[in-house]
């Protein structure tokens, strides 16, 4: 899984890498959050594409989905890009996915926004035990993307999927935390994976931005830094037949500009 990609910082860094991270650790399935990949708001089916050819295989998105307009225009077509599950029934595009990875084993993506600080969407709880219930008809191995601000969330809801789903990754802060486990029920978890962008930024956007931002309270236009960047994602093992994970580590790595 890898961090929020943000801008073309972020985009540089995943095809520069990814294919060496995937041959090294014999990695099978690739998921990216990309709710930031255009500019740094949003993405773009171009871009979705670039992403895709660079080796990840599923894009996760988040509270930025709707950003770039067209998106409209592709995501019910885009089989391999998610939009948070809890959005009101009618919205374009899917919560989840079942995602047929190496040597046929079957894998489920679900990929849910918190509420807290963020939109008053769906209950992302009780919809996870939809979810899993039907997810688990075909496959025991399920990852969740909890895209969220509040840390006690992210906690809370990793800790109410323990032994359910095979992963709760958390994303949308853009900061990757310490504290990658595997939970008594053999569910992985981390608070957030982190950002995949550039490194000298207030959170992948330029510096005097958002400085200028709070210390004027004034509306500012945000634009994506660039300059070297930064990789951050983990990888997780599974026992594809139990869908218990066996080991999460973090990945931090920095590419010159």
């Amino acid at each position: 899984m890898i961090g929020d990609i943000v801008g073309r910082a972020g985009r540089k860094i995943v095809r520069e890498l990814l294919p060496q991270i995937i041959k090294e650790h014999k990695v099978d399935l690739v998921i990216a959050n990309g709710e930031n990949a255009a500019g740094g708001n949003g993405i773009t089916q171009a871009i979705a594409e670039e992403l895709y050819s660079y080796g990840v295989d599923i894009l996760t998105m988040g509270n930025h989905v709707w950003d770039k307009k067209e998106i409209f225009d592709f995501i019910d077509y885009d089989d391999r890009i998610l939009r948070p599950a809890n959005y009101p029934l009618g919205t374009p595009g899917k919560g989840f996915l079942i995602f047929s990875a190496a040597e046929g084993f079957k894998v489920g993506v679900i990929n849910l926004s918190g509420r807290v600080f963020l939109n008053s969407l769906d209950c992302p709880f009780r919809l996870a035990n939809q979810l899993i219930q039907e997810i688990r008809e075909a496959t025991p191995n399920i990852i969740v993307d909890f895209h969220a601000e509040a840390t006690s969330e992210k906690v809370a809801f990793g800790w109410y999927l323990n032994g359910r789903v095979s992963a709760v990754l958390g994303t949308h802060t853009h900061v990757q935390t310490a504290d990658e486990r595997v939970l008594p029920g053999g569910t992985a978890y981390i608070t957030d994976v982190g950002m995949t962008g550039p490194r000298d930024s207030v959170l992948g956007v330029k510096i005097d931005q958002v400085i200028t931002k709070f210390t004027t309270q004034l509306p500012v236009h945000f634009e994506a830094a660039r300059g070297m960047a930064q990789f951050n994602g983990v990888l997780v093992d599974l026992e594809p037949l139990t869908g218990k994970a066996i080991d999460i580590r973090r990945l931090q790595m920095i590419l010159e500009s």
